[in-house]
């Protein structure tokens, strides 16, 4: 915009307004351009304004205020003068606008037009490329077909010109035997430097000739000479090659000695050449110092002691441990060497492990497990079969922990665990017979400590737990040993079923055994009484043999008892074992459980039928005892006293009381010894058998009421005592027993009201009755014929 600057309101005109187009274009502001229209006349009015309001209002001679803006008249001609410009300047704007949209649509036909011609020149160029394409393919496949027929052709002449070269070094080697000829080969089989090159080149010479005798032996069959020449080129070859294998070998060996990794590895890798470098490896692992003599034989000292000595399990066990792992850092610390010299260390590694499966350990283990003989095993002195069965536990684990050590160190494809396995197939293969021999020596050898020790005899024997406890450690680290050397759980269960009959055997023999020696007691106490009543016949006996005799019984009563209480305790903690340890490893096999169960039963039977024969032994002693009490303390006079008073004395004979003291003492060792049925059944034999001893012993007597009073004290003395055996047939027979003591009491009218009023006492009440010492006076037979009748 183009204007002139207005210094008062009055000289301004419409003539200093000029707006142009050019003006609007680029960065215009609509603000500059409204104060550039203004700011000329802006100033005048704000400094007066300010006049007017800092100093007194003018007030003009009329009476009138003055105009406020005097400069708004001024400012509404610029404004519509440049409204007028502008809408000018519109229509100038909407002309060109008009003029270039026809523009537009004119250059756009032609552009459309344009495009349409060079969207028809690109299908063909397009279709030119595509023939062109084609052609690049066509002529691409030739390329290809010819670069590989000169690739083909190129490879057969490099061939060609190998086999030539090859072959003048084969004539080289086909001219006469002998170190004369040697010495007219090229100097590439002689150069200490291209040593490698040389070693090449010869295995690749005898292939060759050998592969040339193979064709001819083939198609010219009984061409013998054939090939004659190639034929001492081979033998020649092969002179050559041992010579250089011998000569790298022993550069190999100094390098090996002065630890020079570098040259070792270079020499390895000529010599793998040769027959895949097998002599290098064998050689290198053949020289270790872990496979020399003395190394060995201090693996077996360390191991076992001194020739004279014997070590522990646990020694053995320790000092194996330190030994194989001395072997296994051996091993790792040759690994380094091996993975750095060697181009196939892995198959040195296997070389390696192998050699010390195969040489050093069974050199140890050889002197280890001394194989026993069944038919005279070692004595236990020496350690017995038990001490070869440790030692083979010892010596298997720890060698499959070092078969698993070796194998992290590496051993390449080498089956290191079925190495292990064959070291010790000949021992697992009679280790099941050693066991058992083994648990029988072990028995045989305590039996002979207890008979040693004075617990073995006829007299106070008894069955210890401690003893069946041992044996069940012994079947314990049998049956460790069973996992250990079968693990599968077939094998398992079949193995851990013959040991576990073993212990069955033991628990049989020794509980038999020992209740077949407390009956001889009970058989000698009872022969010592038949002795005393059969000298008693003769003549009156002494008092000593007479308390002997009772004390020899109540004795062996208590020692049978207490090794009736030793085998029960014993079959529990078999049955314990069983069920904990045993079952399990038994399921597997189908029946083996079963059959297992079967043969515990079994086992204990023979144990059972001793008791069962004991116990009546036992009963019979009792019973005698009894018999010898009442004979010797009852007298006539305790049931048919002078004073036939009711006013009896109110305590119990004097043999009813020593026959009680008696069963009270030598019971309490039954009730301690018997549980459950077995002591019910024990307790019900013997109440019987009481009730019929003082049943026989009372009719023995006569009775008045006085008496009968005392019978009947008695009776009631023996049935509280008998109460304890908790055995309601018993109970029942005693309470009959008091029942029927009342036939002395009651006066004879009144007899057969009694009798006939209690039906339980009647089928012995006819033998009683006849007991009373006015049976005949009163005629109670005629009274009660009736009764009976």
């Amino acid at each position: 915009m183009k204007e002139t600057q207005v210094s008062t309101p009055s000289s301004y005109s419409s003539s200093s307004l000029d707006l142009d187009i050019e003006k609007f274009k680029g960065d215009f502001s609509y603000d500059a351009l409204f104060a550039k229209l203004v700011n000329g006349l802006l100033p005048s009015f704000v400094e007066e304004e300010a006049d007017s309001v800092d100093g007194p209002i003018n007030i003009s001679t009329s009476g009138l205020l003055g105009p406020v803006f005097p400069e708004v008249d001024t400012l509404l001609l610029i404004f519509k003068d440049s409204c007028t410009q502008l809408v000018e300047l519109r229509k100038q704007i909407d002309g060109k606008l008009q003029k270039l949209k026809k523009d537009v649509v004119s250059q756009d036909k032609k552009h459309r037009k344009t495009l349409g011609e060079l969207e028809k020149r690109l299908d063909g160029i397009f279709s030119s490329f595509a023939r062109l394409d084609s052609r690049i393919s066509s002529v691409g496949q030739t390329a290809a077909k010819i670069g590989d027929h000169l690739q083909s052709a190129d490879s057969q002449r490099e061939t060609a010109n190998q086999t030539m070269e090859l072959i003048k070094y084969l004539m080289e080697f086909n001219s006469s035997q002998g170190e004369d000829n040697m010495m007219h080969l090229s100097s590439l089989f002689s150069d200490d430097k291209r040593v490698g090159e040389a070693a090449s080149i010869a295995q690749k010479l005898r292939s060759l000739a050998e592969e040339d005798i193979g064709r001819h032996a083939t198609t010219v069959p009984g061409n013998a000479g054939a090939s004659k020449g190639l034929e001492v080129a081979i033998t020649n070859l092969q002179e050559y090659c041992n010579e250089l294998e011998n000569k790298l070998l022993s550069r190999f060996d100094s390098a090996s000695q002065r630890r020079e990794l570098t040259n070792m590895a270079e020499c390895a890798k000529i010599l793998s050449q040769f027959n895949r470098g097998t002599s290098a490896m064998q050689h290198y692992v053949g020289l270790r110092p872990m496979f020399d003599v003395e190394v060995m034989n201090e693996d077996s000292r360390l191991v076992l002691g001194d020739q004279d000595s014997t070590p522990n399990h646990d020694d053995v066990n320790v000092a194996l441990s330190e030994r194989y792992k001395q072997i296994t850092d051996t091993v790792r610390k040759e690994s380094s060497t091996i993975r750095t010299v060697f181009p196939c260390p892995n198959d040195v590694m296997s070389i390696l492990v192998q050699r010390v499966m195969e040489d050093r350990i069974p050199n140890l283990l050889e002197k280890l497990l001394v194989k026993p003989s069944l038919v005279n095993p070692p004595p236990m002195r020496q350690g017995g079969l038990l001490l070869y069965l440790r030692r083979l536990a010892v010596g298997y684990e720890r060698t499959q922990e070092l078969a698993k050590n070796l194998r992290d160190v590496g051993c390449g494809d080498l089956d290191v665990e079925g190495l292990t396995e064959a070291l010790f197939a000949e021992h697992k293969g009679i280790y099941l017979e050693c066991e058992r021999a083994s648990m029988r020596q072990l028995y045989k050898a305590k039996m002979e400590e207890l008979l040693a020790e004075g617990q073995l005899s006829s007299k106070g024997a008894s069955i210890s737990v401690t003893v069946v406890q041992e044996f069940v450690s012994w079947n314990e680290e049998a049956i460790s040993r069973c996992k250990l050397f079968s693990p599968q759980p077939s094998n398992l269960a079949s193995i851990a079923k013959h040991v576990f009959t073993c212990l069955l055997d033991q628990v049989r023999q020794y509980t038999t055994e020992g209740l077949e020696r407390a009956r001889e007691g009970l058989r000698e106490a009872a022969s010592q009484r038949e002795r005393f009543v059969l000298g008693r016949k003769v003549a009156s006996s002494p008092a000593s043999t007479t308390e002997g005799a009772a004390t020899a019984g109540e004795t062996n009563f208590r020692s049978f008892m207490l090794a009736l209480q030793g085998c029960g305790s014993s079959v529990a903690i078999i049955q314990q074992y069983f069920v904990k340890s045993i079952s399990r490893l038994l399921l597997p096999v189908d029946g083996a459980h079963a059959a297992s169960c079967e043969e515990m039963t079994a086992a204990m039977s023979g144990a059972e039928s001793s008791a069962i024969k004991g116990l009546q032994q036992c009963i019979d002693i009792v019973i005698a005892e009894v018999e010898r009490l009442l004979s010797a303390e009852q007298k006539a006079t305790d049931f048919r006293s002078a004073d036939d008073g009711l006013m009896a004395d109110p305590r119990p004979t004097t043999a009813c009381s020593r026959v009680v003291a008696y069963l009270s003492r030598v019971l309490e060792s039954a009730f301690t010894a018997l549980e459950g049925l077995n002591k019910q059944s024990f307790l019900n034999e013997l109440g019987n058998r009481l009730h019929k001893t003082l049943t026989n012993h009372w009719l023995k007597f006569a009775f008045n009421a006085s008496g009968g009073l005392k019978l009947k004290r008695d009776i009631t003395e023996y049935g509280d005592f008998l109460r304890n055996f908790n055995a309601p047939t018993i109970d029942e027979k005693f309470e009959s027993l008091s029942i029927m003591a009342n036939i002395f009491i009651v006066a004879p009218e009144s007899l057969s009201s009694l009798i006939e009023g209690t039906p339980s006492i009647k089928k012995e009440a006819q033998r009683f009755v006849q007991l009373r010492d006015d049976y005949r006076s009163a005629r109670l037979a005629s009274k009660l014929s009736s009764v009976w009748a």
